[in-house]
């Protein structure tokens, strides 16, 4: 992973600290909300004997009929006191109990599709509590599953109740269906794992409108803010210190501070850490599975900062005391005034408790707050397609580009000195090439430019009208620095956007020779001016600038050709030979049908992901490799020296197991020291060296044979932590080690930026240099990783970086690739040139997505689903092209009884039709020559 954060919603990097006293105060009691178009109402009270109950053996009577277990195994006791733990039944009769639970959201459930009628409101009574290991009390919950025709499922919030080991509880709701969906599944579901759920009797009645408005209710409204006394009109009720004091003001800093709104803001004061702050605990009133948004409005006041860092974080406890933090926004706050910090969050599972407070400024620095408001959060409608005319795809925008006018249209930034010579090359570079095809030659002219005092000084145009939105433009370059230069010197093609910088594209230039300069860039926010520069040699140097292109892509034209190459490289040709009686075989008609691809494609997994059905419907279903976000890495294992935790990444890999999905282990060590726990780096170089052994012993021994491939030392072109305490050749030793403690493991190489362009420290000569030092110093490196955290992507462009990478002749995997655009469908379209470049290069044998769904992910506007689920137009084009990529084809046997067709890898079914019957057979086309022959015996 580069540099960006951890996934917003994985928690911190665990850090030893003094527990906090959160002294919270007790809360008024409110129940979870039901959610639905117009408000939120929990019936008070339902009867227990209402003849109209939709559900079906709702006492169990039957045993377990009607009823399924979900992922879980289920069974009917008497109630009879002296069964189960002598657990008798609330009604006297018999019990459901639901075991083996491996996730809260596993329980019993009933489809009640043909009992329930839109427009109806239905009141939800059930007696339930838990049995097995849990200490207090858990929550168990009423829930419906909805699945409309175009596939997509939502889950609606019914009640919830608390429940302990010691009684049964009533579990109270009510809900209503606004449209009819295809299927209706109620569920219960909860505990958490491994908490066996027990189920006395379940009630789904009907009532009428005028009854449901006239019964007590509780009423949300859907834009409720669930902060109790949000504005501090009652002074500190509800709030407390985490770890500080906090204060009530109606003004500060001899009246120079007043409330933004209203009349009183309040502050967190004699902080002693940077997480004190002000909180408020809101369980109960937060339910999984839904997006909330929150916003503060914050500032900071003394100790002599100005400017401070403030966070929103929740802080979480599961039914098993463990503890969780989410990270939920942040802001470069002042001191000199308010702002406002927003952002989201989602709970997977259902907490035992939640808090949501303030941090972050250095201790003595107080947080300010005027108001803190957590609703759920409104949906966003998606950005409309963009609709680009007259895009002019493959002309150049640069003026005078080929100088056959000298500078005309160029001017210098800075006090530099340009002019025009010739001698450069007249052919385009060859990144440009492969976009533009056929292209008249360069002039051979070049700008030589000299009398540089600053690294930004260089040859500018501006081309603020020449610019489309959501186009993505190419560039293309030939550059030189002057003779004499002895140190490498990175040359780069920048935009100033306003006042924002944009890489275009840059190269490291260490000899006096000729070097391409390949990037890319868009812009999807109307700008004032932009103006394109070449920079970025050191004061003094000279450099030169021959054949600048930008020019718009038309990634339609590239696809075509990806296609045509992907059947080639991707399909083998299969011959389906069928045995059987010749009378049997007269008038056979054959229909194949491709059911899975069997080339990987995967996904990044959480922990805290897999508490949530939803996502892992998504995942299992149409993922067959996962990578662990931080659940493997040394500072989640490791957090602190001789304490282990390896249930989070067990979690994951039971999951990945039970459906049969391949794992990669990331990552064994990361060079980067921004991400070395502090305990590590207090050690000596003895010390230090005797934790990567114990690392690499107690990781590899206890997950052999467990994880198809490793990152062994993730980001070497990007960081030097270990190598620099520990000499050059333990990066070998990690690799040589590895390899003897895990031999059927595939170690691999990992780092970022090498495909786009845009990073000189990690351009495909640096990295082919890195691994075959490795394996000089007998490394068994047996793959490469390319992260692909990429913008504007150009398939030119990442193929020339697949293709010099190939020539090492290692398996090529994306191993975290995400594309980012707040418009969904130029997302759309950036994700699709990644995966058909890929998919199409004979070097890449697999494709990693660093995430997919909202609020689990390290950038932002890179998701395919939403946070509720709703999969939008860049999920939906990754599904596209899932289902482009099988096979599929049908026909009659040829005169020697024999089927032919050109297909993917994977898994098939194949109907065979004769005169007299039908017979279906699965079949499996396996990695090797083409042609692929199976005979199949009728």
């Amino acid at each position: 992973m580069k540099k960006f954060t951890t996934c917003c919603f994985t928690g911190r990097i665990p850090e030893t600290h003094q527990t906090p006293d959160y002294s919270l105060k007790p809360r008024q009691s409110m129940e979870n909300p039901l959610k639905n178009k117009h408000h939120v109402c929990e019936s008070e009270k339902v009867k227990d004997n209402r003849p109209d109950n939709i559900i079906l053996n709702f006492d169990f009577s039957q045993g377990l009929q009607s009823w399924h277990p979900n992922c879980c195994d289920g069974y009917v006791v008497s109630g009879e006191p002296g069964y189960l733990n002598a657990v008798s039944a609330n009604s006297g009769g018999r019990y459901a109990v639901v075991t083996n639970r491996k996730a809260c959201w596993q329980g019993l459930e009933q489809d009640i599709t043909s009992r329930v009628s839109p427009g109806s409101t239905y009141t939800v009574s059930a007696r339930v509590r838990v049995l097995g290991p849990l200490q207090g009390s858990s929550g168990v919950q009423a829930t419906l599953r909805l699945e409309y025709p175009d596939s997509a499922t939502s889950h609606l919030f019914v009640g919830r109740a608390s429940v302990t080991k010691d009684r049964w509880e009533k579990l109270e709701g009510t809900f209503s269906i606004e449209t009819m969906p295809n299927r209706v599944v109620f569920y219960l579901e909860g505990p958490a794992p491994g908490v066996d759920l027990l189920i006395d009797s379940v009630y789904v009645i009907c009532s009428n409108l005028k009854e449901h408005e006239t019964a007590t209710m509780k009423c949300f409204a859907d834009d409720e803010n669930i902060i109790l006394n949000p504005h501090f009109d009652d002074g500190l009720n509800n709030w407390s210190g985490r770890g500080c004091k906090i204060a009530l003001h109606d003004s500060m800093g001899d009246g120079k501070i007043q409330p933004l709104s209203g009349k009183f803001f309040a502050s967190a004061t004699e902080r002693t850490q940077s997480w004190n702050g002000i909180q408020q605990e809101i369980t109960g009133r937060v339910q999984r599975k839904l997006a909330y948004e929150v916003t503060a409005v914050v500032r900071i006041f003394g100790n002599n900062v100005t400017n401070a860092n403030v966070r929103s974080t929740l802080w979480v406890q599961d039914q098993n005391q463990r503890e969780q933090y989410i990270g939920i926004a942040s802001l470069q706050a002042s001191d000199k005034e308010w702002a406002q910090l927003q952002g989201k969050f989602l709970l997977n599972a259902s907490p035992s408790r939640v808090v949501v407070y303030l941090e972050g400024p250095p201790p003595g620095t107080d947080i300010l707050v005027n108001s803190l408001v957590v609703k759920h959060a409104a949906k966003v409608p998606p950005s409309p397609p963009p609709v680009i005319e007259n895009a002019a795809f493959g002309v150049n925008i640069i003026e005078n580009s080929r100088l056959d006018s000298g500078l005309n249209g160029w001017f210098p930034l800075g006090n530099c000195t340009m002019s025009v010579a010739t001698g450069s090359p007249h052919l385009l570079p060859p990144m440009a090439s492969d976009s533009l095809g056929p292209h008249e030659p360069l002039s051979g002219r070049y700008i030589l430019v000299t009398n540089r005092t600053q690294t930004w000084m260089g040859p500018a145009q501006i081309i603020t009208d020449k610019i489309k939105l959501y186009l993505t433009y190419q560039v293309s370059a030939w550059v030189r620095v002057g003779p004499g230069v002895k140190t490498p010197q990175n040359i780069n093609v920048a935009l100033g956007v306003d006042s924002q910088w944009v890489n275009g594209g840059q190269v490291e230039v260490n000899d006096d020779r000729w070097h391409e300069l390949g990037g890319s860039f868009r812009i999807e926010k109307q700008p004032s001016k932009v103006m394109v520069y070449i920079q970025g040699p050191s004061s003094g140097v000279n450099f030169m600038v021959a054949g600048l292109q930008i020019f718009p892509v038309d990634r339609q034209v590239r696809f075509k050709h990806l296609k045509k190459q992907t059947d080639e490289i991707r399909k083998l040709d299969v011959i389906l030979k069928f045995m059987g009686a010749d009378d049997c075989l007269l008038g056979t008609f054959v229909r194949v049908r491709q059911t899975q691809n069997s080339f990987p494609f995967g996904a990044c997994v959480n922990r805290t992901n897999i508490d949530n059905e939803d996502f892992v419907d998504f995942f299992v279903k149409h993922f067959n490799w996962s990578v662990f976000g931080n659940e493997l890495k040394w500072y989640w294992t490791e957090a602190q020296q001789g304490k282990f935790n390896y249930k989070d990444a067990d979690d994951i890999l039971d999951l990945c197991k039970s459906h049969g999905i391949e794992c990669r282990g990331h990552c064994i060590f990361w060079e980067v020291e921004s991400t070395v726990q502090s305990w590590i780096k207090s050690l000596n170089k003895n010390d230090l060296m005797t934790a990567v052994q114990n690392r690499l012993t107690g990781l590899l021994t206890r997950y052999k044979d467990k994880f198809r491939h490793y990152d062994v030392n993730n980001e070497m072109l990007h960081g030097s932590f270990y190598q620099d305490r520990l000499g050059k050749d333990v990066r070998a030793y990690m690799f040589k080690t590895a390899h003897q403690l895990d031999p059927a493991a595939t170690l691999f190489v990992n780092d970022y930026h090498v495909e786009d362009g845009s990073d000189t420290r990690s351009s495909p000569e640096k990295y082919i240099e890195q691994i075959l030092n490795l394996q000089e110093q007998g490394a068994p490196v047996g793959g490469i990783g390319i992260q692909g955290h990429i913008d504007s992507p150009v398939g030119p462009i990442v193929c020339s970086a697949l293709d010099k990478l190939g020539i090492l002749g290692l398996p090529i995997w994306f191993t975290e690739l995400d594309v980012s655009s707040i418009n969904e469908y130029v997302r759309a379209d950036d994700l699709e040139v990644m995966l058909r470049e890929a998919f199409a290069h004979p070097a890449v044998e697999g494709i990693m997505l660093w995430g997919f769904w909202e609020l689990f992910m390290s950038r932002e506007n890179s998701h395919l689903v939403d946070a509720e689920g709703n999969v939008n137009a860049a999920g939906q084009r990754y599904l596209a092209l899932k289902e482009e990529w099988l096979s599929h084809a049908h026909g009659h046997l040829d005169d020697k009884g024999e089927f032919r067709f050109r297909g993917f890898q994977g898994t098939y079914t194949v109907d065979v039709v004769t005169l007299t019957k039908t017979t279906t057979k699965t079949f499996v086309v396996d990695k090797g020559e083409s042609p692929f022959e199976l005979t199949i015996n009728l």
